[in-house]
């Protein structure tokens, strides 16, 4: 039996969503982003205990088809670049399509429906958070972030940083600096 789960997008929610499953007694075959499948059927009443503990962490159980397809549209763009060490080759609407079975344009027009976004400003905006993650790190100057990332040039990510952050890669990366330099001087 496959459960869809909403909101599900990190390690944390997964293992709490297998503590749940195992409190509640059932084996399950996968546990990963925004999907369970369990063995056995659930009962309603431990359909029920098991949504109201979900609730509880800010997890969600879908049931509505259109629901889980934007589910999974959101966990394959966040598992494409903030889980995986480097981004698909091809185009990210070639890499979703295939990964999902659907035609893009028919998720993409879901998606918009939906959420009142593009798929691919959802992309842009996450492609931004993993760029102020890599920044923070410290470990990688930007041109390595940006080829990392697939932009087409330093330019490209600056401009597209600012655009959404209102700030340039270099001095939201001061502004973090100067802003941890504080708090370890308390």
């Amino acid at each position: 039996m496959k459960l869809y789960i909403k909101y599900m997008v990190s390690l944390r929610c997964k293992l709490y969503v297998q503590h749940e499953l195992k409190k509640l007694g059932f084996q399950y075959a996968i546990v990963d982003l925004g999907v369970v499948e369990v063995f056995n059927e659930m009962r309603h009443s431990q359909i029920t205990a098991f949504k109201e503990a979900l609730l509880t962490v800010g997890l969600e159980l879908m049931d509505d088809k259109k629901s889980i397809l934007i589910e999974k549209i959101k966990n394959t763009i966040i598992e494409m670049i903030h889980q995986n060490d480097t981004l698909p080759k091809v185009n990210y609407s070639e890499f979703i399509s295939e990964k999902l079975g659907y035609d893009y344009t028919y998720l993409a027009n879901t998606f918009s429906e939906v959420k009142g976004m593009t798929i691919q400003h959802f992309i842009i905006a996450h492609k931004i958070e993993k760029v102020k993650e890599l920044l923070l790190y410290d470990e990688l100057s930007l041109t390595e972030i940006s080829y990392k990332l697939h932009y087409s040039s330093v330019s490209h990510l600056s401009n597209q940083f600012k655009k959404v952050t209102g700030l340039t890669p270099t001095y939201y990366k001061k502004i973090k600096e100067k802003r941890r330099g504080n708090l370890e001087n308390m």
